[in-house]
């Protein structure tokens, strides 16, 4: 028991490390890909359609591909286990693959022939690595609270690699602050130092954690589609809160996924710091969260939570919606959304650690009904749903571009930061030209952007409550049952 408790403590410093710089990729792509896109790219409607069809037909491949690579890690044998190669492998051809995304400098067809290439591949090497990080926590530990422990530590650190990025990419890409002066050198020195950053971190959990490795000892099962399905479909547990993780992650990141720094710029003005200020505050209370959920747990259901949380959420995105009332761009209007924002990512945190979770606690019960436990598979479904969500996310930021007219103001920022870029401008003529640009949006433009900041995300915040309510039967105490039973 003592060795145990040592290997425990050990693993919640050592496996929480590794995600900082993950998930700093993670909001490089996510969030700031198709804004750097359109800031620095001049396209056409045919061009920006293509590539929106890429990023979700790669997330329709990610359909086969995040499975297929949980069932490949499950049946990984050798000396480091099954986790740990694919960690390596997977972050090191990431770093590779975002490094040349942001410093090949193409135009028109050919850099959309080009993002599609490099879209694809980034879709496999980081689900290398995301499919084996998450992966490894059931076999860190069966106990339930210290699977709170594991999950809700390494959420805080994914929310200091995510936060930390969140703030210091769009200070450093639009504005005065920018990198080099225009967006385009700027987003290509920190691809460079975010795909060195994320191999330092992930080799503290490569090399420092220690995982059960019972399932090596077992001759690995021959590799089947039917099987990848078929655990998967026959875990209804696993299936419902599939499709709820899903709707929780499409009105999670629509703020965060482009449609925020547009709507602050055109409503503010072109300053990274602005957005970098929103997004600190408002996501500085998800800290609270992560780093009080085991106790919270402790004292109140994941049901019950979720409803607190809802409701906080749905004020939250209703501040939002109210700041559009407030005439000018003040620091009281400012302020009212900011806090509104604070308070629906308050819930959507709160929502993200109980998937999490929920999901994990699936591996039980898969082993409780069928008698093996498919970790690998299992857990793949987690950044395939995060994944899909992010490409239903770029469908739906794009099409609200499209139909509001906003990329004929985003292709002449484009054209600007480019003139900059090769020297034909400087940053100071640059910036003013900008500014006259952003003049001309509309105010309905701008409210239509809000709307979907606030009214289309808060739908599937309280439908995703609602479904999980009535149909996710593994509250604590049914899991607990299920771990007694097995003998855990």
């Amino acid at each position: 028991m003592e060795k145990e408790n040592k290997i425990l403590k050990r693993n919640l410093i050592t496996y929480p490390m590794g995600t900082i710089g993950r998930d700093a990729v993670y909001v490089l792509i996510n969030n700031y890909l198709l804004t750097f896109v359109l800031f620095t790219h001049t396209l056409t409607a045919a061009q920006l359609t293509a590539i929106t069809g890429i990023m979700i037909a790669a997330r329709v491949f990610d359909a086969l591909n995040d499975p297929i690579m949980g069932n490949i890690i499950e049946r990984t044998r050798g000396k480091y286990g099954k986790f740990k190669p694919w960690l390596l492998i997977g972050v090191l051809t990431t770093s590779v693959v975002i490094y040349l995304m942001y410093n090949v400098q193409l135009t028109g067809w050919k850099f959309v022939v080009f993002f599609g290439v490099m879209y694809f591949a980034f879709s496999i090497t980081y689900t290398m690595n995301d499919i084996s990080y998450w992966g490894m926590i059931p076999a860190l530990s069966s106990d339930a609270n210290a699977r709170n422990q594991l999950t809700s530590r390494a959420t805080l650190l994914a929310g200091v690699g995510n936060t930390g990025a969140m703030v210091l990419i769009p200070l450093f890409t639009a504005g005065k602050s920018a990198i080099g002066g225009n967006a385009a050198s700027a987003y290509g020195v920190i691809a460079l130092v975010i795909a060195i950053l994320a191999p330092l971190f992930l080799s503290i959990t490569i090399f420092g954690t220690k995982e059960h490795r019972e399932e090596n000892l077992k001759p690995a099962e021959k590799f089947s589609f039917r099987q990848v399905f078929h655990t998967i479909a026959r875990n209804d547990q696993l299936v419902w809160v599939a499709a709820i993780f899903l709707l929780q992650q499409i009105g999670n990141g629509l703020i965060t996924g482009g449609i925020g720094s547009t709507y602050i710029y055109v409503t503010y003005g072109y300053e990274g710091g602005l957005y970098s200020l929103f997004t600190t505050i408002g996501m500085s209370v998800t800290a609270f969260m992560v780093l009080f959920y085991p106790a919270i747990s402790r004292h109140m259901s994941r049901k019950k939570l979720m409803g607190i949380m809802t409701v906080a959420g749905s004020i939250g995105y209703a501040m939002m919606l109210a700041s559009g009332f407030i005439p000018g761009a003040g620091t009281g209007k400012f302020a009212v959304l900011v806090v509104g924002f604070m308070l629906c990512n308050l819930g959507q945190n709160a929502f993200y650690l109980i998937m999490m979770i929920s999901i994990m606690n699936t591996v039980e019960y898969n082993e409780y009904k069928f008698g093996t436990r498919d970790e690998g598979i299992i857990t793949s479904l987690r950044p395939f749903i995060t994944k899909l969500g992010g490409a239903l996310i770029v469908a739906i930021t794009s099409a609200t571009y499209l139909i509001f007219g906003v990329t004929e103001y985003t292709n002449q920022i484009s054209d600007l930061e480019q003139q900059c870029n090769r020297g034909l401008i400087d940053e100071a003529a640059k910036l003013t030209r900008i500014n006259e640009v952003l003049a001309g949006v509309t105010g309905q433009q701008g409210f239509a952007l809000l709307i979907f900041m606030s009214v289309v995300p808060c739908i599937p915040m309280i439908l995703s409550y609602f479904l999980y309510k009535k149909h996710y039967k593994l509250d604590e105490e049914e899991y607990q049952r299920i771990c007694e039973e097995l003998g855990k």
